[in-house]
């Protein structure tokens, strides 16, 4: 995506490599997989061996992380919508 004029440099941050809205949606739904990833469930569920060697994460550090960068790209698309960066992006292309 391209800055213009009108662009929040923190929306620019968010989407900076992303051309399109379908590519910032896959990533926020990337992003929301990986948070509920993120979650310790080891220590809520003890009895499932396997359980805890799929899920390593042992606190909630990485959900802390995780949680604040989803709602940041999901405000992020929010803004390209109501301002129309997708459409600008797509005439710039020529598509």
């Amino acid at each position: 995506m391209e800055k213009t004029d009108n662009m929040p440099i923190w929306v620019y941050f968010a989407f900076s490599s992303i051309a399109t809205r379908k590519g910032a949606l896959l990533m926020i739904w990337s992003c929301i997989a990986f948070s509920i990833y993120c979650i310790p469930w080891s220590m809520y569920i003890e009895s499932e061996s396997w359980l805890m060697k799929a899920f390593l994460i042992e606190d909630w550090s990485w959900f802390a992380m995780m949680l604040p960068m989803t709602i940041w790209y999901w405000i992020s698309l929010k803004w390209v919508d109501n301002n129309t960066g997708w459409e600008i992006q797509a005439s710039q292309n020529g598509s």
